[in-house]
């Protein structure tokens, strides 16, 4: 069965509220008038996550039963923080106010699926994206067709209901679907890039080295999935969901 790591504390307003009133950006603070709205949307995010997460675990566990293969390796869950959120709000040059969150960011909530062939990727995305309550607003298939420095991934902005006693809000939700090799590969480009002072030299020769690395990955993951096909029942999966 998979497991999931959260990246964040369940919300707690009170710190939520205590930073939005003490925060300063580049293009001031967030209008006080709308904290409680903040918060509110906060939790409706936090709520979409869940509903995401609850039906990926409700598939791993029917391909256990049907195939005796559970797909999905983990799941990590991610809320962005009230800085990140405005720091992204000022990097689009976009007004600080829930409108504005609501109608341009939909990376708040953010869930990464690691599975374990490629395979997998491509069957629980689809049957994820196939539930007739979730709507898919945008594919972004970086593991057909790779970035430029290697990375791969699946990304998918499903939008998703909250029930809350106003009625159904759906809420965007980011869903970064890869294997566990990308992961890893893309864990340490990330290291690399964000959080590394090494000369640029050095900085040249480690990405030009993980780039071979993102070249032998892809071709050694296809030799291990074609082993996993003779052995292994479970669906075959070859294109993302469609938007």
């Amino acid at each position: 069965m998979n497991v999931i790591l959260d990246r964040h504390e369940r919300l707690n307003t009170a710190e939520i509220q205590a930073r939005l009133e003490n925060i300063d950006t580049k293009e001031g603070n967030f209008p006080s008038s709308e904290i409680t709205e903040f918060i509110n949307l906060m939790q409706v995010y936090e709520g979409a996550m869940y509903e995401i997460s609850t039906k990926l675990e409700i598939l791993d566990g029917e391909f256990q039963v049907r195939f005796s293969h559970d797909p999905i390796h983990h799941i990590e869950r991610r809320l962005k923080s009230v800085n990140s959120i405005l720091d992204k709000l000022d990097r689009k040059e976009l007004p600080k106010n829930t409108t504005s969150i609501k109608d341009n960011l939909f990376d708040v909530a953010g869930i990464r699926v690691i599975c374990n062939y490629r395979d997998d990727v491509y069957s629980v995305s689809n049957y994820l994206s196939a539930q007739s309550d979730i709507q898919v607003l945008r594919v972004k298939d970086y593991i057909k067709n790779p970035k430029q420095n290697g990375y791969r991934s699946l990304h998918v902005i499903y939008a998703v209901p909250v029930f809350l006693s106003s009625g159904a809000h759906y809420t965007p939700v980011e869903v970064q679907f890869r294997t566990i090799a990308m992961d890893y590969w893309a864990s340490l480009e990330h290291a690399l890039r964000y959080k590394s002072d090494l000369p640029d030299d050095r900085l040249v020769e480690h990405s030009q080295t993980l780039l071979d690395c993102a070249r032998s990955l892809q071709n050694i993951e296809a030799q291990m999935q074609g082993i996993h096909r003779d052995i292994n029942g479970a669906p075959q999966g070859e294109e993302a969901p469609k938007s």
